[in-house]
């Protein structure tokens, strides 16, 4: 690398700050942020239990749609996140601002595509899932609203991957963090009704008001951060053409993550069927699922924040040629993953009965919920590996590599071994499908890291 291309590593902490310091210093926010997210989750599922069982049931069956849609934004932003953090690493400033650009005009496009289905998909999608006529009504009200008033997350998700790449973490916390606080708040309010407004009760149709409520005024406080605190993007419009010598990489990169949220949406759809299957507990079993779901998020959004601090920090220091950097990055991602997810594994093993009993289940939910919560945990310290890897398949623009390890965990082990399990008409052995998979994904990004890390970081060792 010349010295009239090389990046003025002084310019940007990414090259220069020490890197636990680094890794801790923009992991912590986002961190924080998803955990207020997570408590978000939770909270929105608490006051849903209130209403019926069935609308528990119904959120837990919105969650495809609602992942799909996260992921094709965090898709796009990863994507971008990468790019644009290399191209700073390279101290190319016109380039990370036609990413970023272009990384706007790619939400746009997405975020059409989900107001569509909004508008004529949601009833469909929930018609073939059930037959209980309340199910359905309650899903098609909630995911029409989150669909059609979907732009809140595109922006808000996009406006934070830019704050993201040039190092900005923190602005994070308070762009979710409000979005979230305001989403608990007004969840009351809209679900069971307030009175002195003249608000009438809305049910789950409640919750998902109070949802792009606050997606929205975290996309605002997105905006007016980027314009704001971050001097090394330009957001112009003339950077908003596309270009596809900008968008190729970003979909090398992203389209792999909006894949892998994809098989995740398949994954929890297709395990909606197979507990569906279990006529005996009704729709119990795919709502234990559901609520699963939202409290293993205290244990996986720490690392997912660990995760897009560390892609941003090996992007950078890829581009400006410190490998050094790249590895240690990667050897304390590890080790915090692990630590956070052995903390998680002892609370679900301890303490399950009081987990579920925030949600006041029915005994059924109880003793179904009681095994799930400590069979399927089992999992956590061995997904800690494959969740640290994964960053540096996508900073380093192998994202395909990401996907074949969530194929692995989600797909073409977890589901098979799932519905197998099944046939033993126990719905506890489904459970077991869980740690099963992992270990299988945990070997591959074994397998994956080593090579790329001789194709791409080891290289980087040796004299220019």
């Amino acid at each position: 690398m010349s010295n009239a291309t090389a990046p003025r590593l002084g310019d940007n902490k990414m090259g220069t700050m020490g890197v636990g310091k680094l890794l801790f210093t923009m992991a912590l926010p986002l961190a924080l942020s998803m955990l207020v997210q997570a408590f978000y989750n939770v909270v929105d599922s608490f006051y849903v239990s209130r209403v019926s069982d069935s609308a528990v049931t119904a959120l837990g069956l919105a969650f495809p749609i609602q992942n799909l849609m996260i992921g094709c934004a965090t898709g796009v932003g990863v994507g971008m996140n990468a790019l644009l953090s290399k191209s700073l690493g390279e101290g190319n400033q016109k380039k990370a601002n036609r990413t970023a650009g272009n990384g706007i005009f790619l939400c746009l496009c997405f975020s059409l595509l989900f107001i569509l289905f909004g508008f004529v998909g949601a009833r469909p999608y929930y018609a073939i899932q059930s037959t209980v006529a309340e199910t359905i009504d309650n899903g098609t009200a909630y995911i029409s609203i989150c669909s059609i008033f979907c732009l809140g997350i595109f922006v808000e998700i996009l406006g934070e991957r830019l704050l993201q790449a040039s190092g900005r973490t923190v602005y994070t916390l308070f762009t979710q963090g409000l979005g979230a606080v305001l989403n608990i708040l007004l969840d009351p309010v809209f679900i069971f009704g307030f009175e002195p407004l003249g608000i009438a009760p809305m049910g789950i149709a409640g919750a998902a008001v109070a949802t792009v409520i606050g997606q929205w005024v975290a996309a605002i406080m997105a905006i007016i951060f980027n314009f704001t605190c971050n001097p090394d993007v330009s957001l112009k419009f003339k950077y908003i053409r596309p270009r596809w010598d900008i968008m190729k990489p970003i979909f090398t990169v992203g389209i792999p993550s909006i894949v892998m949220m994809a098989i995740g949406s398949v994954m929890n759809f297709g395990m909606n069927q197979i507990l569906l299957g279990f006529k005996t507990y009704g729709e119990t079993a795919a709502g234990v699922f559901g609520i699963y779901f939202k409290l293993q998020s205290f244990v996986l959004m720490p690392l997912f924040g660990i995760n897009n601090a560390s892609i941003s920090i090996i992007a950078y220091n890829y581009g400006a040629r410190q490998p050094k950097r790249i590895t240690g990055t990667l050897k304390l991602a590890v080790g915090t993953a692990m630590t956070i997810m052995l903390v998680g594994l002892t609370v679900f093993q301890i303490f399950p009965e009081q987990l579920l009993g925030i949600f006041e289940p029915t005994d059924t939910f109880m003793t179904l919920g009681r095994s799930a919560l400590r069979v399927i945990n089992i999992h956590f310290p061995i997904a800690a590996v494959g969740i640290a890897l994964s960053s540096s398949f996508q900073a380093l623009g192998n994202g395909i590599y990401s996907t074949i390890v969530s194929l692995c965990r989600q797909l073409i082990a977890l589901l098979p071994v799932a519905y197998f399990m099944s046939l033993t008409g126990d719905v506890t052995a489904v459970w077991w499908a869980f740690p099963i998979a992992e270990v299988v994904s945990a070997t591959v990004s074994l397998i994956l890291y080593a090579r790329i890390y001789k194709k791409k970081i080891k290289p980087l060792f040796e004299p220019a």
